[in-house]
This record gives structure tokens, sequence and C-alpha cells, in this order.
């Protein structure tokens, strides 16, 4: 059996490294913060701590029974996922939340390694988590990234009229990919929706007063 003061040991470390990347979490506004990635951690702790202490008590009781400790925590890592997928949320080409997701989903693998007695590894593997949620932070926003967004104008039936639009969008570097067409048969106006991406934050603002100055604009809306 593992001694109280080992078990003692392995859940206050848990807890300790749980609350570090949840406070780094927390601090950005995330779903799962301080709390939660604390909690899960503890509970990964208990889970692989449970199971260890389960091998040695049957082992104790009967010598030739034979089980797997390792069951028990691989049914743990499965309903970590459950708890993982409720922060992902996905808002038109946005998906939000995986990487508080897989924080949650590491924190657990932490939590049992700590519980299992593995703490260089854990140690080591809590180093590079913090490492890819704030170093590799600052380098992701110098990335420019490919940002999809969806364009709705409307604008009086003219045959010149995506012709300029399509003008502008291209002087921007705004990349169509689709255009989709629909008629107001009663005011005979024309929404054209544009799908599109690029990769300058800026240029969606810029674009948007621009497309708004044209004469013949009678709504636009930019989203994605």
């Amino acid at each position: 059996m593992i001694p109280d003061h080992e078990i003692l040991l392995r859940l206050v470390l848990g807890a300790f490294i749980g609350g570090i990347i949840g406070f780094e979490r927390e601090i950005h506004g995330r779903a799962a913060g301080f709390r939660t990635q604390l909690i899960v951690c503890v509970a990964a702790v208990l889970i692989m701590v449970t199971s260890e202490n389960y091998y040695f008590h049957i082992h104790n009781l009967d010598a030739s029974l034979r089980i797997d400790p390792a069951r028990i925590s691989a049914g743990a890592l499965i309903g970590i996922g459950f708890l993982g997928s409720g922060v992902i949320i996905k808002s038109g080409y946005a998906v939000r939340g995986l990487t508080t997701a897989a924080s949650i989903w590491i924190v657990s693998a932490i939590g049992l390694a700590i519980g299992g007695g593995l703490y260089f590894e854990g140690l080591v593997t809590t180093a590079i988590t913090i490492i890819a949620l704030i170093v590799l932070r600052i380098i992701e926003r110098r990335i420019k990234t490919l940002r999809f967004k969806k364009i709705m104008i409307s604008a009086p039936a003219d045959i010149n009229v995506e012709e300029k639009i399509m003008s502008v969008l291209s002087s921007f570097n705004f990349h169509v990919h689709s255009v989709n067409y629909e008629k107001d048969r009663s005011s005979g106006e024309i929404t054209y929706h544009f799908t599109g991406s690029t990769r300058d934050k800026k240029t969606i603002g810029q674009l948007f007063h621009e497309l708004s100055s044209l004469d013949f604009v009678n709504t636009i809306k930019i989203s994605g």
C-alpha cells in the first residue's frame, strides 16, 4: 500500500501543478480556469492512487489474482475528454476553446503521472505545457494566420456592381473563394454574399470603411 505521507505529497503536488496551469487559463478569461484545472488534476491523482492501492489490496487478499491497475485511469482519460469537449465553441469559421480542452486533457495526464509516483515525468510535462501556453502564445500572435470572413452587401441591380466590389476586395488582398446571390423582387435589390480570406487583421476594418463609402452600397455586414 502507498504510505499516507506519499499520498498527501502526490495530492498536494497535483493541486499545485493544476493550479499553475489553471491560473494561466483564468487570466485569459477561459471557461476552464483555476479551480477547474486544479480539481481535474487532483481527481486524476486520486484516481491513479486508488488504482495502485486497489491493486495492492487485491494482491494481498489473493496473490493469484491478476488485475490491471491502469484500467481505471484509462477510463478517467476518456471521461476527461468529454469534459474538455464542453469548452469548445464553434462560431462561423472560428473555433474557440481547443487549447483549453487540450490543457484539461494534459492536466489529467499529469495528474495520473504524479498519482503514479512519476514526479520527473509530471514536472517536465508541466514545464512544457507552461511554455506552450505562455511563450508560444507570444510567437503565435506574430504569425499572420489566414482569417476567413463572410461579407454581405446589398446594392441596386447593376451589372457593374459586382465588378466594382471585387475590385475593392482585390485592392485589399482579400481573396474571394465563393459568391452567392440573393434578389429582392419588390425592390430589385441584389444581396451579394462573399466568402473569402485575408492574412492581415487590420484589413477587415479598413475594408469595411472602404466598402461603406461606396455610393451604391445600401447594406454591408462582415462576419466570421
